[in-house]
This record gives structure tokens, sequence and C-alpha cells, in this order.
């Protein structure tokens, strides 16, 4: 037999064994990979059940239904008192409407007037947004009682009233830059420094803090636990 064909053969021989070996090895450690993922995704499904069981966790949850429960019902109070729509009132129902809730915006208006009617429409575009406030409209013209009794010169007049007494007012278009075609935003941004309206969140950014809060929760607690072993 030739010498160099025998050492090509067990050189073959060797490198298979020694590939062949490796393959084994990786193999097994794919196998300890898998094991210990397992573990980790069964401890991590643990300590979310530990967590779930958590008091301030569910003293969080509880604290989110009450506070969902007494805002439903203070919207249930509003919208009975007229809370939530743009309404027209007569001069009979005036003094019970500005005196039946804590804020109320009442729009002084003449039926011919253009600029009456643009009040209208972001009066009724704000209304939804701002339960806390009343938001009313009264005919100037069937009205001339209180026309006469709030000094009403100019329409469209609109008046701020807290706890039925008049405070602040807007005359025309005169704090809206004096043009017609200002935004129900920056209406609605003067309401707001004269606090009569509240700047609202959106329900999404509340959900986003209740969700984060929920998370700091969680984090806290499962850092806890590790501390504590």
């Amino acid at each position: 037999m030739n010498p160099d064909s025998v050492k090509s053969t067990l050189q073959t021989l060797a490198y298979g064994n020694v590939m062949a070996a490796a393959a084994r090895d990786y193999q097994k450690e794919l196998l300890a990979q898998e094991k210990t993922q397992a573990s980790s995704s069964a401890n991590e499904e643990v300590d979310l059940d530990e967590l779930m069981d958590d008091p301030e966790l569910e003293k969080l949850h509880a604290d989110r239904i009450a506070a969902l429960k007494r805002e439903a019902e203070k919207r249930q109070s509003l919208t009975k008192k007229g809370h939530g729509e743009y309404r027209e009132v007569t001069e009979g129902d005036f003094l019970g409407e500005v005196t039946g809730s804590e804020k109320v915006i009442c729009h002084f208006y003449h039926r011919e007037f253009y600029r009456c009617k643009i009040m209208d429409k972001h009066m009724k575009a704000l209304a939804p947004n701002h339960l806390d406030t009343k938001f009313i409209k009264v005919d100037a013209e069937n009205a001339p009682f209180f026309v006469t009794k709030l000094g009403i010169k100019t329409l469209p007049c609109v008046i701020l009233f807290r706890k039925g007494i008049a405070g602040d007012r807007l005359v025309g278009f005169q704090d809206l830059g004096g043009k017609d075609d200002f935004s129900t935003r920056r209406l609605e941004v003067l309401l707001i420094k004269k606090g009569i309206i509240d700047e609202k969140k959106k329900d999404d950014d509340e959900e986003a803090e209740y969700d984060e809060s929920r998370r700091r929760t969680v984090r806290f607690s499962a850092s806890h636990d590790s501390d504590s072993e």
C-alpha cells in the first residue's frame, strides 16, 4: 500500500471525526440555550402572576375604577343641567341657567348679525369639549331687560358668569384680532386664560398616564422582589 495514500486516508478520517465532534458540541449548546430560554420564560410568567396579586397594583386599579365612576356620575349630573351642548335660552330662563351652574358662558346675539353667526359656530364646537362649563346663547332682541341690566351695547357680546355673577366679557372680536377668520382654538385659549374653561387632556393621554403609572409600579415591584432575594 502506498504510504502517502494511507497518510491521506488517516488525515481525512481525523478531520471527519473533528467535524463530527464539533457538530455534536454545537447541537448540545443549542439544546442548552433552548432549556435556558424555556426556564427564563417560565420564571417571567411566575413573576407576572405574582405581580398581579401585588397590593399596590390592586390599589392602583381600584383607584382608577373609582375615579372613572366618579367622572361618569359627574358627567351625568352636568348633562342634566344642560352642559355639553350649546343651547338657546329665553329671557325667562336666563337667571336660572346662569345661577344653576358654577361656570357659564353666555352669548348675547342678533339673528341677522354675521359676526354673531361666526361666534355661534365656535361656541358650538367648544361646548362638547368643556363639560364643566355651560354654554348658552340669548337672543338680545328678546331679552331687553338683561341687555339693559348688563350694559350690553355691542353684539356679539359673550359674558362669563361664575356662580351667577357676571365677570369678564368679550365684546365683538376685539380680543380675537378684530378679524372674522379667527380659529376655534384661538377663542378656546382666550377662554382658558380667563379661567372660565380648563385645558382638557385627551382620553388617550389620560390612558397613557395610567398605563405608565402601572408600568412604574410593576418595575418597582419587580425590583423590590429582586433586591429581597
